[in-house]
């Protein structure tokens, strides 16, 4: 996203210091869970960095944090900064209801309890409860909002081709070793599914948030 798309004229001078000051704590404490476990497995044999960053909730997690602290310095309100904001809300959402739904006994990580609490539970709910709360001020069509999904769409071509290449996989329902590509097959497509409505639910949250402010 263009440096200019994020500093613009449309930059909101009405934003509340206190929803500054909240995003800029919140993206801070995202940024630390984030960078607890590659600090403190540096040098370990068993830690890959490159399979850190292929965890589609660390991925997500780093866009929510630069979200906040752009939300927290700038706060633009232009059309594609507030698309871009929706996006990041509907991955930390997906997160968030896959991690509740299929991996909360799962060990996919190795993380500490607090950051999992944090990066699973926590950043979620301060995206959407942004998102709801201080809403883009114009309508976003679901049209749109549909485009969203190209960046779990990529990240799961990502993971099925790197897999067969370095013998792992980041979550055992994209895992085809087990199950078989069959029946991994009917899961991601109850997965997208799944996702086309979480999509179309922020959108709605959005607009819904947008009437009531």
């Amino acid at each position: 996203m263009p440096v200019s798309d994020i500093a613009d004229k449309s930059t909101s001078p009405r934003t509340h210091p206190l929803v500054r000051a909240l995003r800029l704590a919140f993206a801070v404490l995202g940024g630390v869970a984030l960078l607890w476990l590659p600090v403190r497995e540096a040098g370990e044999p068993d830690f890959n960095l490159v399979s850190y960053f292929s965890y589609f909730t660390v991925l997500s997690n780093v866009l929510a944090a630069l979200v906040l602290v752009v939300g927290a310095i700038a706060d633009p309100q232009s059309e594609r900064w507030q698309l871009f904001r929706g996006a990041v809300t509907t991955y930390m959402v997906i997160t968030g209801i896959v991690y509740a739904v299929l991996l909360a006994n799962v060990d996919v990580g190795g993380q500490g309890t607090w950051t999992n609490e944090v990066v699973h539970r926590i950043m979620p709910l301060v995206i959407v409860l942004d998102w709801v709360l201080m809403p883009a001020r114009m309508r976003i069509g679901d049209a749109k909002a549909l485009t969203w999904l190209w960046f779990p769409v990529v990240y799961g071509v990502y993971t099925l081709i790197r897999g067969p290449i370095v013998d792992w996989y980041p979550y055992p329902f994209i895992d085809p070793r087990e199950q078989g590509y069959l029946q991994m097959a009917i899961g991601l497509v109850v997965l997208v599914i799944a996702f086309l409505l979480i999509c179309l639910a922020v959108n709605v949250a959005g607009r819904l948030g947008r009437r009531w402010r």
